[in-house]
């Protein structure tokens, strides 16, 4: 007689990883409009961060009001769901002072150390098991990136740090999604982080400005273009996150961890559309890689799913 829960959790873990992603192949589009604001609006990193919680919010809180009325504001879990606003902000904010000084593919190529602090966070504190096959799926993927762009702490200098001080801290953010668990909604959540991040990011603008440092200088918006970018970033931000918290509903951290890899993918094809950062041989061959890690992970799952287990 086969298990009846069987069945369903190996269902969730697939639906996961495919909205999982599905939000991977979309979010870099985000980093992208980042660097363009800096690089043809002269907009600083502070700035654009505290634009995209901002406009995170305008875009989606009255939505999710309308839809869902004052419930989505009312979280059990008010103070950590700011907590981890305040790591996304963080997180966005070294990542988008990142690419505003490095190719958008050199970037994420050293971000992708990410997947190995958070399948560990998983591992030693929420019981997650971590086969070897997995592992070795990680380490390849993660290979992968290292081929598509090699970077040098010669050619870019302490300025590479900034990529790897993200990945550990949005490593913590996605840890929080986990640790959370389900006492707030999805909605509840990223509405929450949503604000726990446009305050953290007002006060970081404010305290840089009054510094005199030039990465968090105020500014608006030079051209209607750049307002509608910002509103994309914002729509994108909100949304694609919400996605990304329903994969660690249904999955667990270190089954999703390697799909995070595909947004390489993306990342290489925006730089080569608005940067003219085309790729070569051995980009490709490191794309292919990172999207064979990834598959080899849903052939896994999909052969443990149809395996029957007995009484």
């Amino acid at each position: 007689m086969s298990d009846p829960t069987a069945a369903p959790t190996q269902q969730n873990s697939l639906q996961g990883m495919a909205i999982m992603t599905g939000a991977m192949i979309v979010l870099p589009v985000m980093d992208a409009i980042a660097k363009y604001m800096a690089t043809f609006e002269s907009m600083s990193p502070g700035q654009v961060t505290f634009y995209r919680f901002f406009f995170q919010l305008a875009c989606t809180l009255p939505l999710l009001m309308t839809v869902y009325g004052w419930s989505t504001l009312s979280a059990k879990r008010p103070w950590l769901n700011l907590l981890r606003g305040v790591l996304h902000g963080l997180a966005s904010l070294l990542f988008f002072a990142a690419v505003k000084y490095m190719p958008l593919a050199d970037v994420f190529a050293i971000y992708f150390v990410e997947p190995f602090i958070l399948t560990a966070l998983s591992a030693l504190f929420l019981g997650d098991k971590v086969g070897w096959r997995r592992w070795l799926a990680i380490l390849i993927g993660f290979c992968g990136a290292m081929i598509v762009i090699q970077p040098s702490f010669e050619v870019f200098g302490l300025k590479a740090l900034l990529p790897v001080g993200c990945a550990f801290v949005y490593a913590l953010y996605l840890f929080m999604n986990r640790a959370i668990g389900e006492a707030d909604s999805p909605l509840t959540m990223q509405i929450m982080s949503g604000i726990g991040g446009t305050i953290f990011m007002a006060a970081a603008v404010w305290a840089g400005s009054s510094a005199g440092v030039a990465d968090f200088a105020p500014s608006l918006p030079a051209s209607w273009l750049g307002l509608l970018l910002l509103l994309i970033l914002g729509s994108i931000s909100g949304y694609a996150h919400m996605l990304v918290v329903r994969a660690f509903r249904l999955a667990p951290l270190s089954l999703l961890a390697p799909f995070q890899y595909f947004e390489i993918i993306s990342a290489t094809i925006l730089g080569y559309a608005l940067f003219g950062d085309f790729p070569n041989l051995s980009k490709w061959i490191g794309i292919l890689i990172i999207v064979g890690s990834g598959l080899f992970i849903i052939w896994r799952e999909r052969v443990q799913a149809r395996s029957v287990p007995s009484p």
